[in-house]
């Protein structure tokens, strides 16, 4: 039985994703897996891709591949993939088949690496909705007053949208985080994020109550033997999964009038955004999402243009 990886999305272990047929195909994925330490999801999307390069070039993986993967077979593959798909989806095939073909020369399968100049059309990056201070306060009235009746799944739906707008943690974040990744103290939660980095990040007075219900009266009358440290539980006790997650957003957000349908990562991008609107420094905001580059968080968040006026007309000497 093959052994067990962390998932760094959701912080737990899960089994690694299926072994493909193909001998060299289950090298690249031990590559990705225990060299480049990438989560199951992430390995099964790249198999995914290269598999479909092998389908358009209809050879064997396992065959001589310095006569089949070359520059001018990858540009045909991108050409017929630029024409069928999005942008996205072809940026992301790219990558994959890249680092594909430079672990082929890494390797020594092939003498040279033809996907180093492979290039897709830059995809475009769009913002999430985002929505206003009111609308998040008026969402999250509306989960408190749900669980006042103390139902442990209304009382873990108001925690939920209250760490996803406390934190601004991802929703695979949220659904990995176990009982001791809490200070309640302290009011921080410990979070392993991508690349399995660890980052600690605050919240606020109305989240530790929220918690404080969960814990106290919602959790443990779903607990039970599969459960387990999760924090957060299913209505059958095992760790909350992601889908139950964006469901209860959606439908929190539903009942607010006007206000954008949004899930977990509109929460994120809205916290973000009222941070830097509140005069949170962009390093720090960037410190709290767990952003590997700053550039990131410059293309995440955006602040409204009457701040950024405000801020203009009181400190520069010319304004």
């Amino acid at each position: 039985m093959a052994a067990p990886k962390r998932d760094s999305a959701r912080g737990r272990e899960t089994s690694r994703p299926p072994r493909p047929e193909s001998r060299l195909l289950a090298r690249f994925a031990d590559h990705l897996t225990y060299r480049r330490g990438r989560s199951a999801h992430t390995v099964r999307a790249y198999l995914s891709d290269v598999e479909s390069l092998f389908a358009f070039l209809d050879a064997d993986p396992d065959g001589d591949l310095d006569e089949v993967v070359t520059r001018r077979a990858l540009r045909a593959w991108l050409a017929d993939v630029s024409r069928r798909s999005a942008r996205t989806t072809v940026a992301r095939r790219v990558s994959s088949v890249r680092t594909f073909t430079s672990w082929l020369a890494e390797s020594e399968v092939i003498a040279t690496d033809p996907g180093a100049s492979l290039a897709a059309p830059a995809a475009h990056r769009t913002l999430p909705g985002v929505l206003r201070a009111g609308e998040a306060a008026e969402a999250l009235s509306a989960a408190a007053l749900g669980a006042e009746q103390q139902d442990p799944l209304a009382l873990r739906d108001h925690l939920i949208v209250e760490l996803l707008y406390a934190t601004g943690i991802r929703v695979g974040e949220l659904c990995g985080l176990d009982v001791d990744d809490v200070d309640r103290d302290r009011r921080v939660i410990r979070v392993l994020g991508k690349g399995d980095r660890e980052r600690v990040v605050p919240f606020g007075v109305p989240a530790e109550r929220a918690l404080s219900a969960w814990v106290e009266n919602g959790r443990p009358a779903l607990a039970n033997p599969r459960s387990g440290g999760a924090l957060l539980l299913g209505a059958r006790g095992g760790r909350l999964d992601q889908r139950q997650a964006r469901t209860v957003v959606h439908r929190v957000l539903d009942a607010v009038p006007g206000a954008p349908d949004l899930g977990p990562h509109g929460l994120r991008h809205s916290a973000a955004t009222h941070l830097l609107e509140g005069g949170a420094d962009l390093r720090v905001v960037q410190e709290l999402l767990g952003h590997a580059s700053l550039a990131t968080t410059q293309l995440y968040t955006h602040v409204s243009v009457d701040r950024l006026r405000a801020v203009h007309d009181r400190a520069h000497p010319r304004a």
